[in-house]
Order: structure tokens, then C-alpha cells, then sequence
């Protein structure tokens, strides 16, 4: 089966975390929107998004059935998809869930097709905090999905298990550690590696590739990416690769995206003085919006960094290629492409942050290369309007 996975107005407001790729991209739980809908339907995807992603993320032609990528997947929901026509249209009032056009027919068309309501619950992800928030969910959803069938491999004695609800990928190994797994799953990919003396409570994933350094003490409701690094304090957080938080600190109700790097003992803070609602920027009304969580942390954008000792207050929202050091607190919002802190920002120009992005990709074996360059161009100047510096 081939399917295309569409935009709607979620990328706008899951903004800065979807500048930098379609929302089907986004991983929460185990895997990534577009890789559930792939499990689910054996499919391969492609991505109908917005202009200047469609070089990394091409649009599939020989597709018919087009599923919004905002929405996670679960049986009843693939049930109701599988069941489509060509020329109908799976609804929720006026959300578009899936379509299938005729062969010939335009791709983004659904407007003209047959409505079919449905009426099953799903989760959908519609702002940042979403995926932290529902991570725990969709974290058990996958776990189930990618470990039917199989059989764990065995892990060194020297480790403590509470709990049954464990899988570990062939290659994983880990040594001296505890994993309790009485409150939800505890999912270690292949070539994945937990260093002595961390202790670890699911529901809880370190993806394929990347480590937990000594002595980590990481809670529930946690994602970790692949080819990424952690330590210290991690709580309901989603990591999602090729990012490092490799030292002391804490991290908790907080997006980490990819190319992030988190200076050693550097914290978040998830809770207000005064247990007040949080509120996050809004890209779209240029304002702060309330969230209705009283436990929010921080959310970074991709290739968002942060020098040793940085504190961020509740609800920050670090952009794309913020760069952020020095002592203080710096603002709730931290524009796209800044540098400084609390003392105040300059624009973190292009040539700049390419130089250390190349050198970034290059410690990894890849390329940085133009089809990325193009895409952190175009951020850069949409993003212009945040850095009245």
C-alpha cells in the first residue's frame, strides 16, 4: 500500500517544532506518526506539506489514500480507513481524518468527496505539549505494535527487573541498572546501550543507537530518541534523535528535537512558584497561550542549544537554532536563530550556524547538506519578524 500523509492547521500552530519537517515527522511514543501509520497499514508514505519541505519530504504519486498526519493511529481508527472508498472522505465534524481520490483526481480535492463520520475517539497533535502530554499513551500503543509476536532479548544478571512489561532489541545491553516496569513498559532498542547504575521506570523508550550515561535516574512517560545521548533527571520528556543531554540536570514535561545539544547541569523548570497555569508562546497570535497544564517545561526547536549551568523558566519556548548561554533566566520565548541569554540576544546568522551544523552532521558520519540548508534558509527569514533584537 502506498499513502500519503497531509498537512492541516496543526503544522501551524505545532510550530517551531514543525518548521523544520512535515507533522506525520514528529516522533511521540516509540516511533513517529508517519512510521505508526507504516506498522499499521504495512505502507509506505510519503507527505503532502507545505512548499519548501517537499525536498526532504516528497510527495508520493502513485498514492490514493491520503491520512491526516496530526493523527495517531489505533485499530478501530485503521479499521474505519480501511473500509474507504474511492471518493469518500473520513470525518470528525469538520476535521478531514483520510480520503481517497479517484485515480487522476487532484491530490488536496477532499472537499468534493462523499463525507463518512466518525465517531471513535483518537489522539491528535495539535500544539507542542501535546507530545509530552499524550506521550505515555502512545508510548504503550507501540509497544504493543512492535514487540507482538517477538521475544525479548536477554540482558546482562547484573540488572534488576520490576515488573514483566520489558523488550529489549537484539544488540541492547545494559549493565547494573534497575527497570521497573510496574507503571507502564520499558522498550530498550537494538544497539542501544544503558550504562551502570542507571534506574529507569516505564512506560520509558531509548530508540535504537543511544545511550543513558552512569547513574541516570529517568521517570515515566519518556522518549528517547535514536543516535542520542542522556544523563541526570529525566521526567515525561521526548527526545527525538541526534541530540545530547549527556550530564547532570533536569529535563521534565519538555520536546527535545533533533541536533539539540543541553550543557552539563542545566535545568528546566515545570512548575510555577505560585501553581498557576503555564502558558506558551503562539506563533500564529504572536502571544502566549494558555495551556491549561500547571506542569510544562520546555520546548526546543531543532538544532536548539544551550550552554553549561543554563536555567529556563516554565513554559519556554525555545526556535530553531537558538543558541542560549550565560547566567540568568532567560525570556519565555526564545526566537529562531538567537544568540545570548538573560543579557540580552543577537541574530545567530546563517553562515555561523551552518559552520557548526556541518561539523555537527560530520561527528555523525552525514552530510549537511543543501536540501537541510534550504530548509533552515527559509526559517530563518519567516522567522525574521520574532528577533527584534
Amino acid at each position: 500500500m502506498i499513502i500519503n500523509l497531509f498537512d492541516d492547521s496543526a503544522w501551524q500552530s505545532l510550530r517551531p517544532l514543525s518548521f523544520t519537517r512535515p507533522v506525520a515527522d514528529l516522533r511521540i511514543g516509540i516511533l513517529t506518526i508517519a512510521q505508526k501509520w507504516e506498522k499499521y497499514l504495512g505502507a509506505e508514505s510519503g507527505f503532502l506539506t507545505i512548499a519548501y519541505l517537499a525536498a526532504k519530504y516528497p510527495l508520493l504519486s502513485d498514492a490514493e489514500l491520503f491520512i491526516n498526519g496530526s493523527v495517531c493511529p489505533d485499530e478501530e481508527l485503521v479499521n474505519a480507513i480501511s473500509y474507504l472508498k474511492q471518493g469518500e472522505c473520513l470525518k470528525q465534524q469538520d476535521l478531514v481524518i483520510a480520503y481517497k481520490i479517484n485515480k487522476g483526481d487532484s491530490f488536496d480535492t477532499y472537499d468534493k468527496l462523499k463525507p463518512i463520520e466518525y465517531s471513535g475517539d483518537f489522539i491528535r497533535i495539535v500544539v507542542p505539549e501535546d507530545i509530552f502530554k499524550f506521550n505515555d499513551t502512545e508510548l504503550k500503543k507501540d509497544f504493543a505494535l512492535l514487540t507482538k509476536g517477538k521475544t525479548s532479548a536477554k540482558l546482562s544478571s547484573t540488572n534488576t527487573f520490576i515488573g514483566d512489561n520489558f523488550f529489549a532489541e537484539e544488540g541492547a545491553v545494559a549493565e547494573c541498572s534497575s527497570f521497573n516496569s510496574l507503571n507502564g513498559p520499558i522498550y530498550i532498542g537494538r544497539n542501544s546501550q544503558v550504562w551502570e547504575g542507571c534506574h529507569i521506570r516505564g512506560s520509558f523508550a531509548l530508540c535504537n543507537d543511544s545511550q543513558i550515561k552512569m547513574g541516570a535516574k529517568i521517570y515515566g512517560q519518556t522518549t528517547i530518541g535514536p543516535y542520542s545521548r542522556v544523563g541526570g533527571e529525566i521526567n515525561n520528556a521526548v527526545i527525538w534523535g541526534y541530540s545530547s543531554k549527556g550530564h547532570e540536570g533536569y529535563l521534565g514535561n519538555a520536546v527535545m528535537g533533533q541536533w539539540c545539544n543541553i550543557g552539563a547541569d542545566s535545568n528546566n523548570s515545570n512548575l510555577k512558584n505560585n501553581y498557576a497555569e503555564v502558558r506558551l508562546w503562539d506563533y500564529a497570535a504572536e502571544s502566549f497561550r494558555k495551556t491549561g497544564l500547571q506542569f510544562c517545561g520546555l520546548i526546543m526547536a531543532d538544532h536548539a542549544k544551550c550552554g553549561i549551568n543554563t536555567m529556563f523558566n516554565t513554559g519556554t519556548v525555545a526556535g530553531v537554532s537558538a543558541n542560549i548561554f550565560g547566567p540568568g533566566f532567560p525570556r519565555n520565548f526564545i526566537p529562531d536563530f538567537s544568540w545570548g541569554g538573560a543579557q540580552g540576544f543577537e541574530v545567530y546568522s546563517l553562515n555561523k550556524m551552518f559552520e557548526t551544523a556541518t561539523k555537527v552532521y560530520e561527528r555523525r558520519n552525514l552530510e549537511f547538506s543543501t536540501i537541510e540548508k534550504d530548509i533552515l534558509t527559509r526559517v530563518f527569514e519567516d522567522t525574521k519578524i520574532h528577533r527584534r533584537f
